[in-house]
């Protein structure tokens, strides 16, 4: 019997890479979010390639009852869930907090924290029954120093990082790993949804900079999930070669070279 991953997030950048990525490997793969035409093509187009079993699931991980029924159907699919990787996630606007927009706020934390808090709430003791698995949370360097005009945003990472560490805690006694995965600069659709679509200003983003890719996050999950039992990354943080956290970075052409 096949392993099987269920990834949130999983119809555009790191997400769907990892899905392929865990295809690849042969895993049974579960992907889910909210726009079905893109999530139902990723997954004839996994079959197709790699001759796996596909979960497609349709919901807003923001909606805890559809988390519910959607988790529901997941277990009439399968008995088991080797990994969670709570990947779904995003930033929306960029302004001080005497400015920001209350709908950006609340989506943000709908998202990044309860969206998490509501999944893991539906997996973890599956996990549990098992007395194994491993819960990979996707956060983010911005969970680790805050940067002008973050504040919501960050304060959400910060969460996710506070919640890695209890949910480690709390999973302890169960043998089941939980690891952080807080990338940097990494060329997605992050930004273009940050922007709301003005695609000239999230290019803008990563001028002059190399930044990761969603493969380079897949290949690092991959990584985490396969080391021997005994073993668990509990927190992990990369960057591209020109950025140090969410503050300091420079532009290709800064770098010294000889």
């Amino acid at each position: 019997m096949s392993k099987v991953i269920l990834i949130t997030g999983a119809t555009s950048g790191f997400g769907r890479a990892i899905a392929e990525k865990f295809a690849k490997e042969g895993y049974t793969v579960c992907i889910t979010g909210r726009r079905a035409d893109r999530l139902y093509a990723l997954k004839n187009e996994l079959e197709a390639k790699y001759g796996v079993k596909v979960i497609a699931l349709t919901f807003d991980v923001r909606d805890s009852k559809q988390v519910a029924a959607a988790m529901d159907e997941f277990r009439k699919q399968t008995d088991r869930v080797d990994i969670l990787v709570n990947n779904a996630g995003l930033a929306s606007g960029l302004s001080t907090i005497d400015e920001g927009n209350l709908e950006d706020w609340e989506v943000m934390i709908d998202t990044n924290v309860k969206g998490l808090l509501y999944m893991t709430r539906q997996i973890a003791p599956m996990m549990r029954e098992q007395t194994n698995g491993h819960i990979i949370n996707i956060g983010s360097t911005a969970g680790k120093s805050v940067y002008k005009n973050g504040n919501v945003y960050c304060a959400t990472k910060f969460a996710v990082d506070a919640l890695t560490q209890a949910t480690r805690i709390d999973m302890l006694p169960y043998g089941i790993k939980v690891t952080a995965i807080n990338p940097g600069m990494a060329e997605t659709e992050f930004s273009l949804v940050r922007f709301k679509g003005d695609e000239e200003r999230a290019a803008n983003m990563y001028k002059g900079v190399r930044p990761l890719r969603a493969e380079d996050i897949a290949d690092i999950a991959w990584y985490c999930a396969t080391l021997p039992p005994h073993v668990c990354i509990n927190d992990l943080t990369v960057t591209c070669l020109t950025q140090v956290n969410s503050v300091y970075h420079i532009k290709e052409a800064e770098r010294i070279v000889k």
